[in-house]
């Protein structure tokens, strides 16, 4: 499960196939922007975990920083299979995860975080980068 730097280009397609069908609020230009920065910085600094299927491509990955799940992202087609569920639990039980924000104008991933038992606990006007796409800051409540 865990991933490697050798991993790391085709955690990168999973990425941009999955940010392209979710994030419609992106322009082109900051997913062109974006994919740079996962590869060569954001990777290196998270503990990457990846599900494979049969033929050994990447299907599914998440990013966790100590208490913090950073990134989550799952393959277009493999969408609502219960391989993000499958993550968040595996961070949650085995890493502590119980934090993650998520994109307000992503009310789908807010929906996935809700049903695994986060609650809304904070926001902020800009994303991480201070982009102008605000956050909604989620705790996992016992």
């Amino acid at each position: 499960m865990r991933a490697g730097r050798a991993d790391h280009l085709d955690l990168l397609e999973v990425w941009e196939a999955s940010v392209r069908a979710t994030h419609h609020f992106l322009a082109e230009a900051d997913i062109a922007a974006l994919k740079p920065q996962i590869l060569h910085e954001y990777f290196a600094l998270v503990d990457l975990y990846c599900l494979r299927g049969t033929g050994g491509e990447a299907l599914a990955f998440m990013g966790v920083a100590g208490q913090r799940l950073e990134m989550l992202f799952v393959r277009p087609g493999h969408f609502r299979q219960g391989l993000g569920g499958r993550l968040v639990r595996h961070a949650v039980r085995a890493l502590g995860v119980c934090e993650v924000d998520v994109n307000e104008q992503n009310p789908g991933a807010l929906a996935f975080y809700q049903r695994l038992g986060f609650l809304i606990v904070g926001s902020s006007a800009v994303d991480g980068q201070g982009g102008p796409f605000p956050l909604l800051h989620l705790r996992l409540m016992a």
